[in-house]
């Protein structure tokens, strides 16, 4: 690989911590464009939509999180009537979580309005930069990582 190994370090520790400051910029906006919603409910609620439709715990597998959280999460939208349970016509014991027409409502004026953000954003960089930066956000989160990180020592 290229590069010195002070350089990737160097590199790593930029990469790091610019995704941190995406993640809490991310958030950040995510409760300013869905108030009525937390960041997970919202990213659940967008999954099942472009899914067109999905299992609870294959929402669980999906993100990593445990099949409670999920199951909190997926009740909370249920009770706000964004989403609703149909058998599974294959097997009417499975459940496939779909989005409510309320629900499909309000991703779409917060897609719209997220869209706006980004565009915004990144009206400054070139078709090129943006080709290469979904290229690189597709080829990280491609990569499958399923272990938690190591605690590291006080």
């Amino acid at each position: 690989m290229p590069g010195t190994p002070g350089e990737r370090e160097e590199s790593l520790d930029v990469i790091q911590r610019e995704l941190t400051a995406f993640a809490r910029r991310a958030r950040a906006t995510a409760a300013h464009l869905h108030p009525e919603l937390p960041l997970v409910s919202y990213t659940l609620l967008a999954h099942i939509d472009e899914q067109q439709g999905c299992r609870a715990t294959d929402l669980a597998a999906h993100y990593m999180l445990d099949k409670s959280t999920v199951s909190r999460q997926v009740s909370s939208l249920e009770k706000l009537g964004l989403v609703e349970r149909h058998p599974d016509p294959a097997d009417h014991r499975i459940h496939v979580l779909h989005p409510t027409e309320s629900g499909t409502r309000a991703l779409t004026s917060t897609q719209a309005r997220r869209r706006g953000a980004f565009q915004d954003r990144l009206a400054e960089w070139t078709a090129e930069d943006l080709g290469r930066f979904a290229t690189y956000l597709l080829r990280y989160n491609s990569t499958s990582d399923t272990s938690p990180p190591e605690p590291t020592a006080p």
